[in-house]
């Protein structure tokens, strides 16, 4: 069993395919925070919003050429809490201060009028900033609890499964690049009983 210093922002958690959570169910989630004594805080990384939402649609960004370059960038969810928040990973550090870390290449958060700024200059692309709406959430030991359980499976994250070309499958992409067992279970029937 993995113990709390293999929870460090950077991990994914990749859910089994026996996993039967509607909020998790063939997801992978992003940590961005861990902390044995205030729980944890991650983002579904490949779970597009249901309705055709951009970033430029649900919040302010001021002058036109943020609002045109906005219309860019895809809402995905981040999961099933607070659902009127939004985040963000991205590959800008030096346009973002004050973000933080999360893997190599990729940081989470800074100043959103900052962000404003990045999407007026058009130089930032959907493969280096993406939106979220809500986030993944666990009180203290709850996430330490489901790993218990073997209810997910943890694998490092790049920059490159971060921001993917595509979103389609991004679970079974997930699972055959960790390899071995993990590529076989990509196959396994969205319904068993079904096969």
């Amino acid at each position: 069993m993995p113990d709390d210093l293999d929870l460090a922002p950077g991990t994914l958690l990749v859910a089994p395919p026996t996993l039967g959570d509607p909020h998790f169910r063939r997801s992978v989630v992003l940590l961005c925070d861990h902390s044995a004594t205030e729980g944890s805080f991650g983002l579904s990384l490949g779970r597009p919003l249901e309705q055709d939402l951009s970033v430029s649609d649900v919040v302010d960004l001021g002058e036109p050429a943020a609002r045109l370059h906005g219309d860019d960038f895809e809402l995905a969810l981040g999961g099933p809490v607070q659902p009127e928040t939004l985040h963000y990973l991205h590959r800008h550090p030096e346009a973002l201060p004050g973000a933080t870390e999360i893997a190599e290449d990729v940081w989470w958060g800074g100043d959103f009028e900052d962000v404003k700024t990045l999407l007026a200059s058009g130089a930032a692309t959907p493969r280096s900033l993406r939106f979220f709406v809500g986030y993944a959430g666990w009180g203290v030991g709850q996430l330490r609890a489901e790993l218990d359980q073997d209810g997910w499976i943890l694998a490092d994250a790049d920059a490159e499964l971060i921001f993917p070309e595509s979103l389609d499958a991004f679970w079974r992409l997930v699972m055959r690049r960790m390899g071995g067992e993990y590529a076989l279970l990509s196959n396994f029937p969205d319904d068993p009983r079904m096969n």
